[in-house]
């Protein structure tokens, strides 16, 4: 893997934009984090970074395709990202005494021998993190599976009874509720 991290001390005023493109940047935490997800068309971010006051401005893009498991059907459901993000980046707090140098981790920016760094894949992979869907789906109208016997009721049907609900509940099923006037 390229190495991604940028000294946020030799930025210009005006800001730099970078680009981070290297698949390992997602493939590696996807493999170690053991996710259901792959990647289907490669991913790319555009990373703009601009001193901002006491920290610095990350603004982006994050463009891409992955292939997560349908939250319904365990098919497979396309996620196809086009997200813009906007975040500050801040110095890490730290106690009096000073980094021996090996690095001092919070959050994107690390001190190395006293000189802020910032990591560019840490920002990218949150990025993707943040922009997959918690309930991904093949389609809006997925059918699932059957709870009884694991059928894709989006490819068949299966024979299992339907369901009558429960008969605790059976005396309001020919409820119908009428709106009134009142509010």
């Amino acid at each position: 893997m390229q190495n991604h991290h940028v000294s946020l001390n030799d930025l210009p005023r005006e800001g730099k934009d970078f680009v981070v493109d290297d698949p390992a940047v997602w493939e590696d935490p996807i493999r170690e984090f053991r996710m259901e997800c792959r990647i289907s068309s490669p991913l790319a971010a555009r990373v703009h970074i601009l001193p901002a006051g006491e920290g610095w401005l990350v603004r982006g893009t994050l463009a891409g395709e992955v292939v997560l498991p349908c939250s319904r059907c365990a098919e497979d459901a396309a996620v196809n990202l086009d997200i813009h993000f906007e975040d500050m980046a801040f110095l890490p707090e730290h106690d009096a005494g000073e980094s021996d140098g090996a690095g001092e981790a919070q959050g994107w920016v690390t001190l190395v021998r006293g000189v802020p760094m910032l990591d560019l894949a840490a920002v990218c992979w949150e990025e993707l993190a943040l922009a997959l869907p918690p309930i991904p789906l093949c389609a809006p109208r997925c059918k699932g599976l059957c709870s009884r016997c694991g059928t894709n009721l989006n490819e068949n049907t299966c024979a299992c009874p339907a369901e009558t609900g429960d008969p605790r509940m059976a005396a309001l099923r020919g409820v119908v509720l009428r709106k009134t006037g009142h509010s």
